[in-house]
């Protein structure tokens, strides 16, 4: 009898202590981490801003099957990425905070131990001139009362922080891949401007391929060339043109650029421009349907000489919201060609979205 009372006062002194050790760890924990990454603080900002870009960077990715569903805004306070994996489980990472160019603050919900856990990027501009962006990346949760939380805790650096370690590293590779500029020109001098998603409807397509050297001259000679070509196609088939002069770039080489000019058409006095044509073809001429697709696309004015730029600009933008481009890109020269090589040249790009 007297053993087994030593066994239960021993237990009970080490529960004593344990619940004692317990109230003495910290009820919360914080820990922090950061890369520096040489892009543009739009598309850094952006990158985090957008929860569909997660699943590109984030460790708890690491579940080829894992399931994710977006709610909410695209991006900024509200956008939310949901997961359920049989991996890592099921959870959620919703935007709490956004401050362009400062911070952005997510809201973990997952099935480890904590409550009120949070992920904070913080961007501060560093390097030669600032022309880098530090992030740094920081994780909080509270623990309260929980005592075996609390004993979580002491490994919370390793559990947590090595994968926010990965993840920052993953991002620094993922952000190398962008094209370096800064899309937020687009918008400054006409709202219109600014990048966005649209609907491109069904169309059919009179185009002419070209391949010539680098020189405006020439490209703009064989611009006009096939357009005259088009034209006479359409005035034989009883066509009229359904939208702006295009140009669908091939390739834009150091030396050499080859592009199709393209012009959509429908017959004339048709109101639907998407009803598949068969015409007569003349010369460089083809033809061709485009079923309806979603694109990228933003406005530009000025010289076509910057559109190579704006192009990089315009898929940056698509892949710092979680979009995939596919295909070629095209512009529509809404003043004409001759325009187009002047600085009072206006544009609309696009490209096509997976």
């Amino acid at each position: 009898m007297t053993r087994l009372l030593e066994i239960l006062i021993s237990l009970a002194i080490v529960a004593v202590l344990f619940v004692v050790v317990a109230l003495i760890l910290p009820s919360s924990r914080h820990l922090s981490a950061d890369i520096e990454t040489n892009r543009k603080m739009t598309i850094v900002y952006d990158t985090l801003n957008s929860p569909r870009r997660l699943k590109d960077w984030n460790p708890i990715a690491r579940d080829p099957k894992m399931q994710w569903e977006y709610s909410g805004p695209d991006s900024g306070v509200g956008a939310t990425a949901s997961y359920k994996s049989a991996v890592v489980g099921n959870g959620s990472w919703k935007i709490t905070r956004s401050e362009p160019g400062k911070l952005v603050e997510y809201a973990v919900t997952d099935e480890s131990t904590g409550k009120n856990k949070r992920m904070t990027f913080l961007l501060k501009p560093t390097g030669r001139n600032n022309r880098n962006v530090q992030v740094i990346q920081t994780y909080d949760v509270d623990y309260g009362f929980d005592i075996m939380g609390r004993y979580r805790g002491m490994y919370v650096s390793r559990n947590v922080g090595d994968v926010v370690k990965v993840g920052l590293n993953k991002l620094t590779n993922m952000l190398a891949g962008v094209p370096n500029y800064d899309y937020s020109d687009f918008g400054k001098t006409n709202p219109d401007y600014a990048a966005k998603i649209v609907d491109v409807p069904a169309e059919n397509l009179l185009f002419a391929s070209a391949a010539v050297a680098r020189d405006n001259d020439k490209i703009q000679q064989a611009m006009q060339n096939n357009l005259q070509w088009i034209r006479k196609v359409m005035d034989g088939n009883g066509l009229e043109s359904a939208g702006p002069v295009r140009v669908i770039t091939t390739e834009f080489g150091a030396d050499a650029y080859s592009f199709d000019v393209a012009i959509p058409v429908r017959a004339k006095g048709a109101t639907d421009a998407s009803t598949t044509i068969s015409p007569k073809l003349e010369g460089p001429v083809q033809v061709a349907h485009n079923d309806a697709s979603r694109a990228v696309s933003a406005g530009f004015k000025g010289h076509m000489a910057s559109l190579p730029q704006k192009r990089d600009a315009l898929r940056a933008w698509a892949m710092t919201h979680g979009y995939e481009t596919t295909g070629r890109p095209f512009e529509t020269w809404n003043n004409g060609v001759d325009q187009g090589f002047t600085e009072d040249g206006e544009f609309t790009l696009y490209w096509t979205l997976k």
